[in-house]
Protein backbone atom coordinates (compact mmCIF):
# COMPACT_ATOMS: atom_id res chain seq x y z
CA UNK A 1 0.00 0.00 0.00
CA UNK A 2 1.61 3.47 -1.08
CA UNK A 3 2.13 5.58 1.61
CA UNK A 4 0.36 9.04 1.87
CA UNK A 5 2.84 12.14 2.33
CA UNK A 6 2.47 13.65 5.51
CA UNK A 7 1.65 17.80 4.74
CA UNK A 8 3.60 20.69 6.76
CA UNK A 9 1.73 22.99 8.78
CA UNK A 10 2.79 25.46 5.57
CA UNK A 11 1.54 23.21 3.37
CA UNK A 12 -2.09 22.98 4.34
CA UNK A 13 -2.60 26.63 5.45
CA UNK A 14 -1.74 27.61 1.52
CA UNK A 15 -4.13 25.20 0.39
CA UNK A 16 -6.73 25.88 3.22
CA UNK A 17 -5.74 29.87 2.08
CA UNK A 18 -6.41 29.31 -1.62
CA UNK A 19 -10.27 27.98 -1.03
CA UNK A 20 -10.44 31.24 0.39
CA UNK A 21 -9.17 33.83 -2.00
CA UNK A 22 -10.80 31.82 -4.85
CA UNK A 23 -12.96 33.61 -6.76
CA UNK A 24 -14.76 33.41 -10.51
CA UNK A 25 -12.46 35.49 -12.25
CA UNK A 26 -9.54 33.38 -11.15
CA UNK A 27 -11.24 29.96 -11.47
CA UNK A 28 -12.34 30.60 -14.90
CA UNK A 29 -8.77 31.16 -15.94
CA UNK A 30 -7.75 27.98 -14.07
CA UNK A 31 -9.91 25.85 -15.80
CA UNK A 32 -10.13 27.72 -19.29
CA UNK A 33 -6.26 27.01 -20.94
CA UNK A 34 -6.06 24.65 -23.27
CA UNK A 35 -2.70 24.65 -23.72
CA UNK A 36 -2.44 26.06 -26.99
CA UNK A 37 1.12 27.37 -26.94
CA UNK A 38 -0.09 31.03 -28.00
CA UNK A 39 1.22 32.21 -24.30
CA UNK A 40 4.93 30.96 -25.09
CA UNK A 41 6.15 33.48 -27.34
CA UNK A 42 4.41 36.56 -25.77
CA UNK A 43 6.76 35.74 -22.37
CA UNK A 44 10.34 38.01 -22.40
CA UNK A 45 11.51 35.24 -20.20
CA UNK A 46 10.73 32.58 -23.04
CA UNK A 47 12.28 33.91 -25.85
CA UNK A 48 15.80 34.86 -23.60
CA UNK A 49 15.70 31.35 -22.49
CA UNK A 50 14.44 29.35 -25.52
CA UNK A 51 15.50 26.38 -24.37
CA UNK A 52 14.05 26.05 -20.80
CA UNK A 53 10.45 25.05 -21.34
CA UNK A 54 9.34 25.82 -17.48
CA UNK A 55 10.23 29.87 -18.23
CA UNK A 56 6.46 28.85 -20.73
CA UNK A 57 3.36 30.38 -19.08
CA UNK A 58 1.52 27.91 -19.76
CA UNK A 59 3.84 25.33 -17.71
CA UNK A 60 4.06 27.81 -15.05
CA UNK A 61 0.36 28.15 -14.55
CA UNK A 62 -0.21 24.76 -14.28
CA UNK A 63 2.28 24.43 -10.86
CA UNK A 64 -0.77 26.34 -9.43
CA UNK A 65 -3.20 24.76 -11.49
CA UNK A 66 -2.62 21.28 -10.03
CA UNK A 67 -3.33 22.70 -6.58
CA UNK A 68 -6.69 23.73 -7.58
CA UNK A 69 -7.88 21.03 -9.69
CA UNK A 70 -6.82 18.29 -6.47
CA UNK A 71 -8.44 20.28 -4.24
CA UNK A 72 -11.42 22.07 -5.77
CA UNK A 73 -12.45 21.13 -8.75
CA UNK A 74 -14.07 17.32 -8.84
CA UNK A 75 -12.29 16.08 -11.59
CA UNK A 76 -9.23 16.56 -10.13
CA UNK A 77 -11.04 14.55 -6.90
CA UNK A 78 -11.93 11.91 -8.57
CA UNK A 79 -9.60 11.53 -11.12
CA UNK A 80 -6.38 13.37 -10.10
CA UNK A 81 -4.11 11.45 -12.46
CA UNK A 82 -5.86 12.04 -15.75
CA UNK A 83 -6.53 15.92 -15.77
CA UNK A 84 -2.71 16.34 -13.83
CA UNK A 85 -3.88 17.22 -10.46
CA UNK A 86 -1.33 17.31 -7.41
CA UNK A 87 -1.13 18.82 -3.96
CA UNK A 88 1.67 20.40 -1.98
CA UNK A 89 2.86 18.42 0.62
CA UNK A 90 6.57 20.09 2.23
CA UNK A 91 8.35 22.93 3.09
CA UNK A 92 10.42 21.53 -0.26
CA UNK A 93 7.67 21.98 -2.53
CA UNK A 94 6.47 25.74 -1.76
CA UNK A 95 9.87 26.70 -2.30
CA UNK A 96 9.52 25.68 -5.31
CA UNK A 97 6.61 27.40 -5.66
CA UNK A 98 8.08 30.27 -5.04
CA UNK A 99 10.67 29.95 -7.37
CA UNK A 100 8.44 30.07 -10.11
CA UNK A 101 5.99 32.68 -8.93
CA UNK A 102 8.16 35.72 -7.62
CA UNK A 103 11.50 34.46 -9.66
CA UNK A 104 10.13 33.50 -13.44
CA UNK A 105 7.48 36.25 -13.77
CA UNK A 106 6.91 39.27 -13.18
CA UNK A 107 3.05 39.80 -13.72
CA UNK A 108 3.38 42.03 -16.99
CA UNK A 109 0.32 40.35 -18.04
CA UNK A 110 1.52 40.43 -21.94
CA UNK A 111 0.56 36.81 -22.05
CA UNK A 112 -3.04 37.34 -20.64
CA UNK A 113 -3.47 39.47 -24.16
CA UNK A 114 -2.33 37.01 -26.19
CA UNK A 115 -4.53 34.01 -24.48
CA UNK A 116 -7.33 33.26 -26.75
CA UNK A 117 -9.31 31.78 -23.91
CA UNK A 118 -8.95 35.18 -21.39
CA UNK A 119 -7.00 33.14 -19.09
CA UNK A 120 -5.05 35.98 -16.71
CA UNK A 121 -2.44 33.87 -15.14
CA UNK A 122 -1.04 36.78 -13.30
CA UNK A 123 -4.36 37.67 -11.58
CA UNK A 124 -3.83 33.88 -10.26
CA UNK A 125 -0.07 33.64 -9.76
CA UNK A 126 -0.25 36.82 -7.59
CA UNK A 127 -2.55 35.08 -5.81
CA UNK A 128 -0.20 32.19 -5.35
CA UNK A 129 2.33 34.46 -4.11
CA UNK A 130 0.13 36.37 -1.39
CA UNK A 131 -0.87 32.38 -0.68
CA UNK A 132 3.35 31.85 -0.26
CA UNK A 133 3.33 35.36 1.64
CA UNK A 134 0.91 34.37 4.17
CA UNK A 135 2.97 31.26 5.74
CA UNK A 136 6.18 33.19 5.51
CA UNK A 137 7.89 32.01 2.22
CA UNK A 138 8.52 34.34 -0.15
CA UNK A 139 12.43 36.37 -1.15
CA UNK A 140 14.40 38.04 1.18
CA UNK A 141 13.38 41.66 -0.36
CA UNK A 142 10.04 41.28 -0.41
CA UNK A 143 9.81 40.83 3.42
CA UNK A 144 12.32 43.56 3.97
CA UNK A 145 9.97 46.08 1.60
CA UNK A 146 6.74 44.79 2.91
CA UNK A 147 8.02 45.46 6.66
CA UNK A 148 8.82 48.87 6.04
CA UNK A 149 5.97 49.61 4.49
CA UNK A 150 3.65 48.33 7.26
CA UNK A 151 5.96 50.12 9.91
CA UNK A 152 6.91 53.46 8.30
CA UNK A 153 3.83 53.90 6.13
CA UNK A 154 5.89 54.18 2.75
CA UNK A 155 7.92 51.11 1.04
CA UNK A 156 11.07 52.49 1.52
CA UNK A 157 11.29 53.50 5.04
CA UNK A 158 11.48 56.96 4.67
CA UNK A 159 11.29 58.57 7.81
CA UNK A 160 8.95 61.63 8.02
CA UNK A 161 11.28 64.29 8.89
CA UNK A 162 13.76 63.05 6.09
CA UNK A 163 10.54 63.48 3.54
CA UNK A 164 9.87 66.84 4.66
CA UNK A 165 13.45 68.13 5.04
CA UNK A 166 13.45 66.89 1.08
CA UNK A 167 10.33 68.83 0.17
CA UNK A 168 12.02 72.03 2.09
CA UNK A 169 15.65 71.26 -0.10
CA UNK A 170 13.24 71.12 -3.34
CA UNK A 171 11.76 74.56 -2.29
CA UNK A 172 15.05 76.06 -1.91
CA UNK A 173 15.85 75.00 -4.89
CA UNK A 174 13.28 76.28 -7.21
CA UNK A 175 13.14 79.50 -5.49
CA UNK A 176 16.82 79.67 -6.85
CA UNK A 177 16.14 78.16 -10.18
CA UNK A 178 13.04 80.58 -11.03
CA UNK A 179 14.27 83.66 -9.06
CA UNK A 180 10.98 83.71 -7.20
CA UNK A 181 10.79 82.94 -2.96
CA UNK A 182 7.36 82.94 -3.55
CA UNK A 183 7.18 79.61 -4.68
CA UNK A 184 5.96 77.15 -2.09
CA UNK A 185 5.59 73.39 -2.32
CA UNK A 186 3.16 73.38 0.51
CA UNK A 187 2.41 70.71 2.76
CA UNK A 188 -0.58 69.78 4.65
CA UNK A 189 -2.91 73.04 3.56
CA UNK A 190 -6.63 71.85 3.51
CA UNK A 191 -9.29 72.12 0.73
CA UNK A 192 -6.97 72.44 -2.23
CA UNK A 193 -7.80 70.95 -5.74
CA UNK A 194 -5.04 68.82 -5.50
CA UNK A 195 -3.34 66.51 -3.36
CA UNK A 196 0.01 64.96 -4.62
CA UNK A 197 1.15 61.88 -3.60
CA UNK A 198 4.51 60.63 -4.58
CA UNK A 199 6.68 57.21 -5.25
CA UNK A 200 9.37 57.46 -1.75
CA UNK A 201 11.99 56.27 -4.58
CA UNK A 202 12.12 60.08 -5.18
CA UNK A 203 12.21 61.28 -1.78
CA UNK A 204 15.09 58.61 -1.49
CA UNK A 205 17.18 59.01 -5.03
CA UNK A 206 15.13 61.73 -7.63
CA UNK A 207 14.38 64.43 -5.42
CA UNK A 208 14.23 66.55 -8.93
CA UNK A 209 11.02 64.87 -9.78
CA UNK A 210 9.30 66.76 -7.27
CA UNK A 211 10.74 69.80 -7.70
CA UNK A 212 9.30 69.57 -11.67
CA UNK A 213 5.72 68.39 -10.52
CA UNK A 214 6.33 71.55 -7.75
CA UNK A 215 7.15 73.73 -11.30
CA UNK A 216 4.51 72.56 -12.97
CA UNK A 217 2.11 72.71 -10.16
CA UNK A 218 3.78 76.06 -9.65
CA UNK A 219 3.04 78.06 -13.67
CA UNK A 220 -0.34 76.30 -13.70
CA UNK A 221 -1.28 78.42 -11.25
CA UNK A 222 -2.66 75.41 -9.03
CA UNK A 223 -3.73 75.32 -5.72
CA UNK A 224 -2.39 71.94 -4.06
CA UNK A 225 -0.69 70.65 -1.16
CA UNK A 226 1.02 67.05 -0.42
CA UNK A 227 0.58 65.27 2.74
CA UNK A 228 2.77 65.40 5.36
CA UNK A 229 1.12 61.67 6.72
CA UNK A 230 0.43 58.76 4.01
CA UNK A 231 2.00 60.05 0.94
CA UNK A 232 3.13 56.71 -0.41
CA UNK A 233 1.12 56.07 -3.28
CA UNK A 234 2.87 52.89 -4.13
CA UNK A 235 1.46 49.45 -2.96
CA UNK A 236 3.98 46.83 -2.59
CA UNK A 237 0.94 44.16 -1.74
CA UNK A 238 -0.17 44.60 -5.30
CA UNK A 239 3.22 42.67 -5.83
CA UNK A 240 3.45 40.65 -2.68
CA UNK A 241 0.10 39.35 -3.29
CA UNK A 242 -1.23 40.54 0.57
CA UNK A 243 -4.46 42.27 0.14
CA UNK A 244 -4.48 43.30 4.33
CA UNK A 245 -1.26 45.48 3.24
CA UNK A 246 -2.86 46.41 -0.03
CA UNK A 247 -5.64 47.53 1.53
CA UNK A 248 -3.81 49.43 4.38
CA UNK A 249 -1.36 51.21 2.50
CA UNK A 250 -4.40 52.38 -0.19
CA UNK A 251 -6.30 53.06 3.47
CA UNK A 252 -3.83 55.73 4.76
CA UNK A 253 -4.05 57.68 1.41
CA UNK A 254 -7.37 57.90 0.81
CA UNK A 255 -7.66 58.99 4.71
CA UNK A 256 -4.83 61.40 4.28
CA UNK A 257 -6.76 63.10 1.36
CA UNK A 258 -10.23 62.75 2.95
CA UNK A 259 -8.25 64.72 6.12
CA UNK A 260 -7.35 67.57 3.94
CA UNK A 261 -10.12 67.95 1.96
CA UNK A 262 -8.89 67.32 -1.24
CA UNK A 263 -11.03 67.56 -4.26
CA UNK A 264 -8.13 65.38 -6.36
CA UNK A 265 -5.54 63.00 -5.89
CA UNK A 266 -3.08 63.33 -8.79
CA UNK A 267 -0.42 60.55 -8.48
CA UNK A 268 2.78 61.14 -9.84
CA UNK A 269 4.56 59.16 -12.27
CA UNK A 270 4.27 55.02 -11.25
CA UNK A 271 2.77 52.10 -13.36
CA UNK A 272 1.94 50.12 -9.96
CA UNK A 273 1.24 52.90 -8.00
CA UNK A 274 -1.62 54.05 -10.44
CA UNK A 275 -3.28 50.99 -10.68
CA UNK A 276 -2.54 50.05 -6.91
CA UNK A 277 -4.00 53.18 -5.59
CA UNK A 278 -7.11 53.92 -8.25
CA UNK A 279 -7.93 50.77 -9.89
CA UNK A 280 -7.16 47.82 -6.88
CA UNK A 281 -7.16 50.17 -3.74
CA UNK A 282 -10.55 50.82 -3.22
CA UNK A 283 -11.14 47.29 -2.87
CA UNK A 284 -8.20 46.07 -1.12
CA UNK A 285 -9.02 48.92 1.25
CA UNK A 286 -12.98 48.07 1.38
CA UNK A 287 -14.01 51.48 1.10
CA UNK A 288 -15.74 54.46 -1.30
CA UNK A 289 -13.48 57.09 -2.51
CA UNK A 290 -15.25 60.05 -2.20
CA UNK A 291 -12.62 62.00 -4.32
CA UNK A 292 -11.50 61.93 -7.93
CA UNK A 293 -8.26 60.40 -8.89
CA UNK A 294 -5.80 60.49 -12.19
CA UNK A 295 -2.07 60.35 -12.95
CA UNK A 296 0.08 63.43 -13.04
CA UNK A 297 0.50 62.57 -17.02
CA UNK A 298 -3.28 63.40 -17.40
CA UNK A 299 -2.76 66.30 -15.24
CA UNK A 300 -0.05 67.83 -17.32
CA UNK A 301 -1.57 67.43 -20.52
CA UNK A 302 -4.74 68.89 -18.93
CA UNK A 303 -2.46 71.83 -18.35
CA UNK A 304 -0.99 72.21 -21.59
CA UNK A 305 -4.50 72.31 -23.49
CA UNK A 306 -6.21 74.25 -21.18
CA UNK A 307 -3.18 77.32 -21.71
CA UNK A 308 -2.49 77.02 -18.05
CA UNK A 309 0.88 76.62 -19.06
CA UNK A 310 3.07 77.06 -22.27
CA UNK A 311 5.58 74.58 -23.52
CA UNK A 312 8.34 75.21 -26.13
CA UNK A 313 9.43 71.19 -27.44
CA UNK A 314 12.34 73.08 -28.83
CA UNK A 315 13.64 73.09 -25.60
CA UNK A 316 13.93 69.01 -25.53
CA UNK A 317 15.43 68.52 -29.03
CA UNK A 318 17.22 64.96 -28.64
CA UNK A 319 15.55 61.83 -30.24
CA UNK A 320 13.24 60.10 -27.96
CA UNK A 321 11.26 56.87 -27.69
CA UNK A 322 8.29 56.00 -25.10
CA UNK A 323 8.45 52.59 -22.49
CA UNK A 324 4.79 51.85 -22.16
CA UNK A 325 4.71 50.64 -18.18
CA UNK A 326 2.56 47.11 -17.91
CA UNK A 327 0.38 48.70 -14.80
CA UNK A 328 -0.06 51.81 -16.68
CA UNK A 329 -0.42 50.48 -20.20
CA UNK A 330 -1.54 46.95 -19.92
CA UNK A 331 -3.42 47.29 -16.70
CA UNK A 332 -4.93 50.63 -16.73
CA UNK A 333 -5.09 51.79 -20.25
CA UNK A 334 -3.32 54.63 -20.12
CA UNK A 335 -1.68 54.53 -24.34
CA UNK A 336 -1.98 57.39 -25.68
CA UNK A 337 -2.35 60.37 -23.25
CA UNK A 338 1.36 59.99 -22.98
CA UNK A 339 2.13 59.91 -26.24
CA UNK A 340 0.11 63.02 -26.93
CA UNK A 341 2.04 65.13 -23.91
CA UNK A 342 5.37 63.70 -26.32
CA UNK A 343 4.74 64.98 -29.25
CA UNK A 344 3.72 68.72 -27.19
CA UNK A 345 7.26 68.81 -25.22
CA UNK A 346 9.80 66.88 -27.49
CA UNK A 347 10.92 68.17 -30.95
CA UNK A 348 11.71 64.23 -31.77
CA UNK A 349 9.59 61.07 -30.48
CA UNK A 350 9.90 57.80 -32.09
CA UNK A 351 7.98 54.60 -31.17
CA UNK A 352 9.69 51.38 -30.15
CA UNK A 353 8.08 48.32 -31.28
CA UNK A 354 5.91 46.67 -30.54
CA UNK A 355 4.43 49.22 -28.14
CA UNK A 356 1.12 49.80 -25.95
CA UNK A 357 -0.83 46.79 -24.97
CA UNK A 358 1.92 44.47 -26.65
CA UNK A 359 5.03 46.34 -25.15
CA UNK A 360 8.06 44.26 -23.19
CA UNK A 361 8.29 44.71 -19.38
CA UNK A 362 11.41 46.82 -18.59
CA UNK A 363 12.20 43.40 -16.41
CA UNK A 364 12.06 45.02 -13.13
CA UNK A 365 7.99 44.67 -12.95
CA UNK A 366 5.91 42.52 -10.02
CA UNK A 367 8.65 43.32 -7.18
CA UNK A 368 11.32 42.17 -9.05
CA UNK A 369 13.94 44.85 -8.26
CA UNK A 370 13.20 43.69 -4.66
CA UNK A 371 14.19 40.20 -5.50
CA UNK A 372 18.35 40.03 -5.52
CA UNK A 373 18.54 36.34 -5.64
CA UNK A 374 16.47 36.44 -9.17
CA UNK A 375 18.83 39.28 -10.78
CA UNK A 376 21.37 37.50 -13.04
CA UNK A 377 17.74 35.92 -14.77
CA UNK A 378 16.65 39.36 -14.43
CA UNK A 379 19.39 40.78 -16.37
CA UNK A 380 19.59 38.05 -18.74
CA UNK A 381 15.76 38.07 -20.13
CA UNK A 382 16.67 41.82 -20.43
CA UNK A 383 17.91 41.12 -23.53
CA UNK A 384 14.63 41.48 -25.20
CA UNK A 385 14.00 44.86 -23.74
CA UNK A 386 17.39 45.93 -24.67
CA UNK A 387 17.15 45.10 -27.85
CA UNK A 388 13.82 46.67 -28.27
CA UNK A 389 15.34 49.89 -27.10
CA UNK A 390 18.73 49.78 -29.36
CA UNK A 391 16.57 49.09 -32.40
CA UNK A 392 14.92 52.60 -31.80
CA UNK A 393 18.36 54.77 -31.85
CA UNK A 394 16.76 57.25 -29.65
CA UNK A 395 18.78 59.25 -27.38
CA UNK A 396 16.22 58.58 -24.21
CA UNK A 397 13.79 56.04 -23.39
CA UNK A 398 10.73 57.82 -21.17
CA UNK A 399 8.60 56.26 -18.71
CA UNK A 400 6.03 56.81 -16.92
CA UNK A 401 6.84 54.43 -13.99
CA UNK A 402 9.47 54.90 -11.16
CA UNK A 403 10.28 51.40 -11.36
CA UNK A 404 10.60 51.68 -14.74
CA UNK A 405 13.62 53.53 -14.71
CA UNK A 406 15.20 51.49 -12.64
CA UNK A 407 14.46 48.72 -14.11
CA UNK A 408 15.74 50.03 -17.68
CA UNK A 409 18.66 51.92 -16.25
CA UNK A 410 19.64 48.33 -15.35
CA UNK A 411 19.29 47.01 -18.89
CA UNK A 412 20.90 50.08 -20.43
CA UNK A 413 23.91 49.51 -18.16
CA UNK A 414 24.15 45.76 -18.14
CA UNK A 415 23.88 45.46 -21.94
CA UNK A 416 25.99 48.81 -22.12
CA UNK A 417 23.88 51.19 -24.68
CA UNK A 418 24.12 54.30 -25.49
CA UNK A 419 20.97 55.62 -23.67
CA UNK A 420 19.17 57.61 -21.17
CA UNK A 421 16.14 57.09 -19.31
CA UNK A 422 13.74 59.88 -17.86
CA UNK A 423 10.45 61.08 -17.58
CA UNK A 424 7.67 63.33 -18.51
CA UNK A 425 7.73 65.47 -15.55
CA UNK A 426 11.43 66.06 -16.34
CA UNK A 427 10.45 66.88 -19.95
CA UNK A 428 7.71 69.36 -19.39
CA UNK A 429 9.20 70.88 -16.46
CA UNK A 430 12.14 71.61 -19.22
CA UNK A 431 9.90 72.88 -21.90
CA UNK A 432 7.80 75.22 -19.66
CA UNK A 433 7.73 78.69 -20.89
CA UNK A 434 8.04 81.47 -18.28
CA UNK A 435 6.63 84.78 -19.70
CA UNK A 436 6.27 85.85 -16.22
CA UNK A 437 5.61 85.43 -12.40
CA UNK A 438 1.81 83.33 -12.02
CA UNK A 439 -0.19 84.39 -9.24
CA UNK A 440 0.25 82.12 -6.29
CA UNK A 441 -3.32 80.81 -4.89
CA UNK A 442 -1.47 80.21 -1.24
CA UNK A 443 -0.50 83.47 1.24
CA UNK A 444 3.08 84.19 0.20
CA UNK A 445 5.54 82.04 2.85
CA UNK A 446 7.98 83.70 4.76
CA UNK A 447 11.33 84.15 3.48
CA UNK A 448 13.32 80.60 3.62
CA UNK A 449 15.83 80.18 6.38
CA UNK A 450 19.63 81.00 5.11
CA UNK A 451 21.62 78.14 6.09
CA UNK A 452 24.66 80.16 4.95
CA UNK A 453 25.36 83.08 2.94
CA UNK A 454 29.08 82.54 1.48
CA UNK A 455 30.22 85.13 -1.46
CA UNK A 456 30.25 82.99 -4.72
CA UNK A 457 34.02 83.18 -5.93
CA UNK A 458 34.86 84.02 -9.67
CA UNK A 459 37.07 82.61 -12.17
CA UNK A 460 39.69 84.15 -14.49
CA UNK A 461 37.00 83.94 -17.37
CA UNK A 462 34.15 85.84 -15.14
CA UNK A 463 32.36 82.03 -14.13
CA UNK A 464 30.56 81.68 -10.98
CA UNK A 465 33.19 78.99 -8.72
CA UNK A 466 30.28 78.07 -5.60
CA UNK A 467 32.55 75.46 -4.47
CA UNK A 468 36.36 77.37 -4.21
CA UNK A 469 37.65 76.63 -0.93
CA UNK A 470 36.21 73.48 -0.53
CA UNK A 471 38.48 69.80 -0.54
CA UNK A 472 36.79 67.20 -1.97
CA UNK A 473 37.47 63.61 -1.88
CA UNK A 474 36.17 61.60 -4.74
CA UNK A 475 36.09 57.94 -4.32
CA UNK A 476 35.38 55.85 -7.55
CA UNK A 477 37.16 52.89 -9.26
CA UNK A 478 35.81 53.40 -12.54
CA UNK A 479 38.57 55.69 -14.28
CA UNK A 480 35.53 57.79 -16.06
CA UNK A 481 33.52 57.83 -13.56
CA UNK A 482 36.60 58.99 -11.48
CA UNK A 483 37.63 61.74 -13.86
CA UNK A 484 34.25 62.94 -15.01
CA UNK A 485 32.97 63.80 -11.12
CA UNK A 486 36.93 65.12 -10.62
CA UNK A 487 36.12 67.66 -13.18
CA UNK A 488 32.98 68.70 -12.96
CA UNK A 489 33.30 69.45 -9.19
CA UNK A 490 37.03 71.11 -9.49
CA UNK A 491 35.40 72.93 -12.53
CA UNK A 492 33.24 74.40 -10.35
CA UNK A 493 36.16 75.86 -7.65
CA UNK A 494 36.90 72.47 -5.26
CA UNK A 495 40.23 71.38 -4.55
CA UNK A 496 39.79 67.50 -5.31
CA UNK A 497 41.37 64.07 -3.61
CA UNK A 498 41.11 60.70 -5.23
CA UNK A 499 40.31 57.20 -4.10
CA UNK A 500 39.78 54.16 -5.98
CA UNK A 501 39.99 51.65 -3.06
CA UNK A 502 38.19 51.39 0.21
CA UNK A 503 41.45 51.65 1.96
CA UNK A 504 42.32 54.62 -0.15
CA UNK A 505 39.34 56.48 1.48
CA UNK A 506 40.32 55.93 4.83
CA UNK A 507 43.75 56.66 4.33
CA UNK A 508 43.45 60.08 2.49
CA UNK A 509 40.47 61.22 4.67
CA UNK A 510 42.34 60.83 7.64
CA UNK A 511 45.09 62.34 6.44
CA UNK A 512 44.24 65.44 4.30
CA UNK A 513 40.72 66.14 6.40
CA UNK A 514 38.11 66.79 3.40
CA UNK A 515 34.90 68.83 3.57
CA UNK A 516 32.84 66.08 1.43
CA UNK A 517 33.55 62.62 0.30
CA UNK A 518 31.89 61.32 -2.74
CA UNK A 519 31.71 57.74 -2.02
CA UNK A 520 31.45 54.89 -4.73
CA UNK A 521 29.56 51.60 -2.84
CA UNK A 522 30.91 49.16 -5.15
CA UNK A 523 34.80 49.77 -4.65
CA UNK A 524 37.80 46.62 -4.16
CA UNK A 525 39.80 46.35 -1.21
CA UNK A 526 38.28 47.07 2.26
CA UNK A 527 33.95 46.91 2.19
CA UNK A 528 32.55 49.93 1.53
CA UNK A 529 29.61 49.78 4.50
CA UNK A 530 32.52 49.35 6.94
CA UNK A 531 34.53 52.20 5.69
CA UNK A 532 31.59 53.96 5.82
CA UNK A 533 30.94 53.14 9.64
CA UNK A 534 34.86 53.69 10.30
CA UNK A 535 34.45 57.52 9.32
CA UNK A 536 31.48 58.19 11.23
CA UNK A 537 33.08 56.60 14.11
CA UNK A 538 36.38 58.58 13.77
CA UNK A 539 36.50 61.60 16.37
CA UNK A 540 39.06 63.54 13.67
CA UNK A 541 36.46 62.43 10.65
CA UNK A 542 32.86 64.10 12.78
CA UNK A 543 32.88 66.92 10.41
CA UNK A 544 33.19 64.98 7.03
CA UNK A 545 30.26 64.80 5.14
CA UNK A 546 29.04 62.32 2.75
CA UNK A 547 27.45 61.97 -0.39
CA UNK A 548 26.92 58.49 -1.47
CA UNK A 549 27.14 57.81 -5.66
CA UNK A 550 25.87 54.34 -6.83
CA UNK A 551 24.58 52.84 -9.79
CA UNK A 552 23.19 49.76 -7.59
CA UNK A 553 20.31 51.09 -5.31
CA UNK A 554 20.01 48.04 -3.92
CA UNK A 555 23.41 48.26 -2.13
CA UNK A 556 21.70 51.10 0.16
CA UNK A 557 21.39 48.72 2.31
CA UNK A 558 25.34 48.62 2.91
CA UNK A 559 24.87 52.36 4.20
CA UNK A 560 21.16 52.91 5.46
CA UNK A 561 20.95 49.58 7.75
CA UNK A 562 24.01 50.83 9.95
CA UNK A 563 23.31 52.53 13.52
CA UNK A 564 25.44 55.91 12.56
CA UNK A 565 24.59 58.72 11.31
CA UNK A 566 23.62 58.43 7.79
CA UNK A 567 24.96 60.40 4.75
CA UNK A 568 23.97 63.76 3.99
CA UNK A 569 23.48 63.20 0.30
CA UNK A 570 23.03 60.41 -2.48
CA UNK A 571 23.53 60.74 -6.00
CA UNK A 572 22.21 57.81 -8.53
CA UNK A 573 24.75 56.43 -11.21
CA UNK A 574 24.99 57.64 -14.21
CA UNK A 575 25.68 60.78 -12.57
CA UNK A 576 24.37 64.44 -14.04
CA UNK A 577 26.48 67.16 -13.72
CA UNK A 578 23.66 69.34 -12.48
CA UNK A 579 22.25 67.17 -9.88
CA UNK A 580 25.58 66.17 -8.75
CA UNK A 581 26.24 69.83 -8.33
CA UNK A 582 22.71 70.46 -6.89
CA UNK A 583 23.61 67.74 -3.92
CA UNK A 584 27.10 68.16 -3.29
CA UNK A 585 26.55 72.35 -2.70
CA UNK A 586 22.82 71.08 -0.49
CA UNK A 587 25.76 68.78 1.71
CA UNK A 588 27.61 72.12 2.17
CA UNK A 589 24.73 73.67 3.10
CA UNK A 590 25.59 76.83 0.75
CA UNK A 591 23.48 79.27 -0.51
CA UNK A 592 24.64 81.82 -2.85
CA UNK A 593 24.05 85.43 -1.61
CA UNK A 594 22.18 88.24 -4.41
CA UNK A 595 24.41 89.72 -6.51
Amino acid sequence: MKKTKEKSDKAQKVIDRMGQKLNRQMAGSLLACVHCGMCTESCHYVLANPDDPTYAPAYKADRIRKIFKRHFDWTGRVLPKWVGAASVNTDEDLEELKDIVFGKCTNCRRCTINCPMGVDYATFNRMARGLLVSVGVMPEGVAVVSKDQWETGNQMGVLKEDYLDTLEWMEEELQEELDDPNIKIPVDVPDCEVVYSINPREVKYDPRSIADAAKIFHMAGEKWTMPSEGWDMTNFGLFSGDDDLGGSVAGRLFESVEELNGKKLVISECGHGFRSTRCEGPNWAKTDVPFEMESSVNTMLRYIKEGRIKVDKSKNPEPVTFHDSCNNARSCGLFEEPRELLSLVCENFQEMYPNRAENYCCTGGGGAMSMSEYTPRRLKSGVVKANQLKETGADYVVTSCHNCVDGLTDVIRHYELDMKVTQLVNLVANAIVIDEKPAVPAEAPAEPEVLEEVPVAVGAEGEELPLAGRRILVADDEPDQLDFISMVLEDNGAEILTAETGDEVLEVARREKPDVLTLDLHMPGRDVGEVFELIREDPELQDLKVCIITGKPELRKLIYDRSVRPPEGYVDKPVDEKRLLLNVRKVLEVVHQDA
